[in-house]
């Protein structure tokens, strides 16, 4: 059976455009995007990878909604500098080689690069590195849960400031880990998957913060409904209805100005997920919506 080729969609703009394109190929096309600049010219290039030629591309023109968003980006004032798209098939290679670029580099903002032991893409000045291959636990920064994840990690930062942050259902360790790179202390993290515990330590051993996250084994409906520390984010990348039967185990361990991220719900569950956090007193301050799944961030803080 001959390999499999690989479609590459890529836009060319600059930095200061960089992630609302990102946003725009990921919702228009399905994957995250990942992106590249150019040190020289600090032009950026945005792209995805598709296993099949994206629907409604003919010719040398690309589907409407893309043209559309781009146009409407460049509206909002950001300088999306040349705004070229292209498209191009892969070259043949070996599958043991090519299915590695399914999991190219991928950078959450200027903050944090997420990359495969494979890669040799060097981070930008300041930039924190985590290094996670694909592997049997979930996690690697592309699925639309963890990338939203990921940016509230990155946005929630404030330097020189101490803010602790628990992951639950941690999976490959990726929020714990980043977490950490991030500059969050203490981090914790738990899953009731021993295999996935494992994983994690492992992952953190890789990428030298094993020493600064505590990892344990526990099931979140066993927890005691009262909890002996509180942090100032709290990571729970769930399915709705363990989000919505547990929210008094995940309040408890949410300082009262902490930042509760909830991922991991299907789109048509979210509204009742936000109804529930709703009623315990919680308002969303973050949102978003890609492909079948939708993302919050909910606080207690009055709005200012």
């Amino acid at each position: 059976m001959k390999p499999a080729r690989l479609w590459q969609v890529s836009v060319r703009t600059t930095p200061e455009a960089e992630e609302a394109v990102a946003e725009l190929l990921g919702s228009v096309l399905g994957p995250p995007a990942s992106s590249y600049t150019d040190a020289e010219t600090r032009e950026t290039v945005v792209s995805v990878y598709l296993e099949e030629k994206p629907a409604g591309w003919r010719g040398g023109v690309c589907p409407s909604a893309l043209a559309r968003g781009l146009r409407r980006i460049a509206a909002s004032g950001l300088d999306l500098g040349p705004g070229r798209i292209s498209l191009r098939r892969l070259r043949r290679a070996d599958w043991a080689e090519s299915w590695k670029r399914h999991f190219p580099p991928l950078e959450i903002g200027s903050a944090l690069l997420l990359k495969p032991g494979w890669s040799r893409r060097r981070p930008r000045k300041g930039q924190a590195v985590v290094v996670l291959d694909p592997g049997l636990s979930f996690g690697t920064g592309r699925h639309p849960t963890t990338a939203f994840c990921l940016r509230q990690l990155v946005a929630r930062r404030r330097p020189g400031e101490a803010q602790s942050c628990l992951d639950i259902g941690t999976g490959s360790g990726i929020l714990a880990i980043a977490a950490a790179r991030l500059g969050y202390a203490p981090v914790d993290a738990f899953d009731d998957d021993p295999q996935a515990v494992a994983v994690a330590r492992a992952n953190a051993r890789r990428n030298r913060v094993a020493g600064r996250i505590g990892f344990a084994r526990r099931d979140l409906t066993r927890l005691p409904r009262r909890a002996r520390r509180q942090y100032a984010i709290v990571c729970a990348n769930l399915v709705a209805g363990l989000l919505r039967e547990q929210r008094e185990r995940l309040l408890a361990r949410l300082r009262p100005d902490g930042v509760l991220v909830a991922a991991g719900i299907l789109a048509a569950e979210y509204e009742q997920v936000r109804r529930a956090f709703a009623a315990a007193g919680l308002r969303q301050i973050a949102a978003r919506t890609q492909g079948e799944w939708r993302s919050g961030a909910f606080t207690r803080r009055p709005s200012s």
